[in-house]
């Protein structure tokens, strides 16, 4: 079972949040001054467009997260990575609730596997591993949740190929219409691909 809070689901899931934490880390570490500074830099130069900035901060040595970071402190941040993480899957399921019970029996199924950490982005929740994401979960359509999974298995079966669900990680797909759909098979599949995608055992 979920575990739930008046009535709603606690997914524990992380959200964009911990994702600007690190990177605003990262910078530090990697630049030897911290967001208060570059924010300071960033204004100093009087550059008013984004694509501008991009090229001043990768002249600078600042790249990826760290320079999505410096850009969104400019000019502003989207709405979704303020949200809190259950903010952002109840958006996903506003208009088809129905279809949330999935993901509520994926997650509970997940939460059985080992070191799992859940990360709601804007349209799709990715389950990670102590390596790497190993599936995502995403409702595709008002009557269908896809289960991508990073296995090396090909398509057949109940395995689809995975297209746009959110993250390459995903190279099959399980459409689920219900929880009931969440059986044995399916949790056979989740915990393949949580086992596939462990680190490497130490020789």
């Amino acid at each position: 079972m979920v575990p739930t809070e008046g009535g709603k689901p606690m997914t524990g899931a992380k959200d964009w949040r911990e994702l600007l934490t690190w990177s605003a880390e990262l910078l530090a570490r990697s630049t030897g001054a911290d967001l208060g500074e570059w924010n300071r830099r960033v204004r100093d130069t009087g550059i008013t467009d984004e694509p501008a900035l991009r090229r001043w901060l990768a002249a600078q040595g600042v790249t990826g997260y760290a320079q999505m970071l410096l850009v969104m402190e400019r000019f502003g941040y989207p709405d979704f990575m303020l949200a809190s993480a259950d903010e952002l899957i109840d958006a996903q399921y506003a208009d088809r609730p129905a279809l949330r019970p999935v993901l509520d029996r994926v997650l509970a199924v997940v939460a059985t596997l080992g070191e799992v950490t859940v990360q709601a982005r804007k349209t799709y929740v990715s389950l990670v591993g102590p390596r790497r994401t190993f599936a995502v979960v995403k409702a595709s359509t008002r009557r269908r949740v896809d289960l991508g999974l990073r296995l090396a298995d090909e398509p057949g079966g109940r395995l689809e190929a995975a297209r746009s669900i959110g993250s390459d990680a995903a190279a099959v797909r399980i459409g689920l219409h219900s929880a009931d759909e969440v059986d044995d098979e399916v949790v056979e599949y989740l915990r393949r691909a949580y086992d596939e995608n462990l680190p490497p055992a130490k020789p």
